[in-house]
């Protein structure tokens, strides 16, 4: 569903998911029905958001790595250094 861009399947797999035994799956069918419409859009579309939130997990990341010990000069440096 997720590499075929198959929006559409969404309504049915949770339906699915929603009457396993498995509860932890139950409670990610019930939160992704809440929001149905945006998922079911971004399971369909080709466009991605994937590049830009790596990015701004990588910069939180060296910011944590970076909190108390490092100056804002070496906080930059790493940002726009690191790969």
């Amino acid at each position: 569903m997720m590499t075929e861009r198959r929006g559409s399947d969404l309504g049915s797999w949770l339906t699915r998911a929603e009457h396993t035994g498995l509860k932890p799956l139950r409670s990610l069918a019930r939160g992704l029905r809440q929001d149905f419409d945006a998922v079911a859009t971004g399971l369909a579309l080709e466009w991605s958001s994937g590049k830009g939130e790596g990015n701004v997990n990588r910069v939180k990341r060296i910011i944590r790595d970076g909190y108390g010990r490092a100056g804002f000069d070496l906080l930059r440096r790493q940002v726009l250094l690191a790969d």
